[in-house]
């Protein structure tokens, strides 16, 4: 028998359109040769314009759903997505509080590409005290590296994405990589931050068209090379250009956002041109 791959295991709400959620997590995780373990938070109604509806599931069932999974086979990775509510929040920081030795990888879902909400001031609080001091690294964008240390939605614009940084280290992460495609630059710069300062930063070229999942699918691809072994500085660099790529590489399935393709590896240039025509 051949020796199984790295299991990750992926707390996230169910997207219909495929492009987000878990079942990004599961696409990404596979294509870098992960066996995606799913424990879903949610349910919701959306397509690749945005989210109409969600519906969080009973706190128990997601409990039951990740400790049946734990006890039977061990997991090199956690990655957390949208959470749906307080109860969830709490829920997952009791289960990965029995794990302290499996990285945890924190992508603080709070809204919609469109702009849809999906997390309150109640569950942003939660994620706050309960799972940021337990995270070994949060994958925000900008605007979501603001508001998870803000009260005051009015300042979003004047916090610096360092401070920003700086503040959710000192709440408990070990790492924060705060992404830049939000904000007003050239090239898309993707910083990666301990508490001694910055470890890296990326710089990539901005893509045309906006895309369903792409937060998705870098923290999944984190928690993918996290489980392969590969320490944190060359796991958050191998996560970008993977994500770069399956962007590059998307297609439009529907009237909304573009999806990134998480097996662009699988095909040819030529078949790569045909999407994009």
């Amino acid at each position: 028998m051949s020796q199984p791959p790295p299991k990750v295991l992926s707390f996230a709400a169910s997207d219909p359109s495929g492009g987000a959620g878990i079942q990004a997590d599961i696409l990404t995780l596979a294509s870098i040769g992960c066996h995606p373990l799913s424990v879903i938070t949610a349910v919701t109604i959306q397509d690749t314009v945005g989210i109409e509806n969600i519906m969080a599931l009973d706190s128990e069932w997601i409990t039951d759903q990740a400790r049946i999974v734990l006890e039977d086979m061990p997991v090199d990775a956690f990655k957390i997505g949208l959470l749906g509510s307080v109860e969830t929040v709490v829920a997952i920081a009791e289960i990965i509080a029995d794990y302290p030795d499996i990285p945890v990888v924190l992508d603080p879902v709070l809204a919609s590409g469109r702009g849809d909400p999906l997390a309150n001031e109640q569950i942003i609080t939660a994620i706050r005290d309960l799972l940021i001091p337990q995270t070994t690294i949060i994958t925000p964008n900008s605007l979501e590296a603001r508001r998870l240390i803000l009260e005051n939605e009015d300042e979003l614009e004047i916090i610096d994405l360092k401070q920003s940084a700086d503040r959710l280290l000192q709440i408990g992460c070990e790492y924060a990589l705060i992404t830049g495609t939000h904000e007003n630059t050239g090239k898309v710069i993707n910083t990666l931050y301990d508490t001694n300062g910055v470890i890296r930063s990326d710089e990539w070229q901005r893509l045309p068209g906006s895309y369903h999942g792409s937060g998705c699918t870098l923290s999944s691809a984190i928690a993918a090379s996290l489980a392969h072994g590969l320490p944190i500085a060359e796991s958050v660099y191998e996560a970008q250009d993977y994500t770069w790529h399956a962007l590059k590489s998307g297609f439009r399935p529907g009237m909304g956002q573009y999806l990134p393709d998480r097996f662009f590896w699988a095909s040819d240039e030529n078949d790569l041109e045909e999407k994009k025509s």
